[in-house]
């Protein structure tokens, strides 16, 4: 048995809170099941500015390098927004992304027939709702140069560069048609070619990759039209791949399918340790007082067993454990909809729920082996 070596950057807001519970369910498992795990933290983000004045220190760095995974919370909130450049925590992100090498960006939008109301779209047009972006994580105008703020002859002129290599678009566009083979073989790729020269290499390099992979089912998509088919028609989506800025809006819009950025997880995955956080941000406004959903940290938690651990069936477990708290109307206040079987619960409640549920399942699977 391996021990899975985990970082743990708890970050800002309502980070602590939730990476707490999603913890409490790697103990659970690992006293339940074979899984074992050890795990060191280390301050991230604005916790790391305010304990050193860098967002992500070297410590931080070796830690991180030296792990399986890394957990992360979230970063950033207005205690932080006067800072610039490379002291914000949110560059400390970047920076984070960029040492991983974590390139490709895995965003699963699934629907909860639990949460059909928390949805603002009808039933009829989320039932069955279940796609993945593959979003390009650490190239694009996020990273591309020439890029800054400078003086000309009218005042101040911001630039930031989009630019992608065909060698970057590859590699992500292998990660999507694999991700595809192992669904429905559906792929769409999500580009703005018709006006966009970098879009267009984009295009042009996905078209070239699909033919190593006949049994996918290759399609492209203004980036514009996409959003917009992702609220008339979502369940058309199995697997979308795109660039860094597009895949950023549009899974943080499919959140929206779920009923709540409570409710998305993550996993960056690279040639190194992987990174696994959930969506959402810091939350300021409810930080400390035990109301978050924790439930995007656990389904990354789920996601960092299958993809780090190699371990499918543990992330099964964590799934049908969230499906089942879910099912019996437990809600934080991002997924309440008012009906009468709802009981609200707070960031705690709803992790031990999980815990519980994970215990009950993995028991009477023995029973039955």
């Amino acid at each position: 048995m391996t021990t899975l070596k985990l970082a743990v950057l708890d970050g800002d807001g309502i980070g602590p809170e939730v990476t707490e519970e999603a913890l409490k369910v790697l103990d659970v498992l690992a006293h339940e099941t074979d899984f074992s795990f050890e795990y060191e933290r280390a301050d991230f983000g604005g916790a790391a500015i305010d304990s050193s004045g860098n967002p992500f220190p070297d410590s931080c760095e070796r830690l991180v390098k030296a792990s399986d995974a890394v957990l992360l919370g979230a970063v950033g909130g207005p205690k932080w927004d006067a800072l610039t450049g490379n002291q914000r925590p949110e560059r400390g992100l970047l920076n984070l992304r960029g040492s991983l090498g974590v390139y490709a960006n895995l965003r699963p939008a699934r629907f909860f027939d639990s949460l059909c109301s928390a949805s603002p779209l009808r039933a009829d047009l989320t039932a069955d709702v279940d796609f993945v972006t593959v979003r390009e994580l650490i190239g694009g105008i996020y990273f591309g140069e020439p890029r800054g703020i400078t003086e000309g002859p009218d005042g101040r002129v911001g630039q930031n560069t989009m630019i992608y290599s065909e060698s970057e678009i590859l590699r992500i566009g292998r990660v999507a048609f694999e991700t595809a083979m192992g669904r429905k073989k559906k792929l769409l790729s999500v580009d703005k070619a018709n006006v966009l020269e970098v879009q267009r290499l984009w295009r042009e390099v996905m078209t070239e990759l699909g033919k190593e992979y006949p049994e996918v089912e290759l399609t492209h998509m203004y980036v514009d039209n996409c959003a917009m088919q992702m609220v008339t028609n979502p369940a058309q989506f199995d697997v979308l791949v795109t660039g860094n800025i597009f895949g950023d809006i549009l899974s943080d819009a499919s959140a929206a399918l779920t009923g709540s950025l409570g409710m998305l997880p993550s996993a960056s995955l690279g040639d190194g340790p992987g990174l696994f956080e959930p969506v959402h941000g810091t939350a300021p406004d409810i930080a400390g007082q035990g109301k978050a959903n924790p439930l995007a940290t656990i389904l990354s938690v789920s996601m960092l067993l299958k993809h780090a651990a190699k371990r499918p069936d543990l992330s099964s477990l964590v799934d049908d454990a969230v499906d089942a708290v879910l099912a019996q109307g437990l809600r934080t206040g991002d997924i309440a909809t008012g009906e009468g079987h709802e009981r609200m619960v707070g960031t705690e409640e709803m992790g031990g729920e999980v815990v519980h549920q994970i215990k009950t399942l993995t028991s009477s699977r023995k029973e039955c082996a």
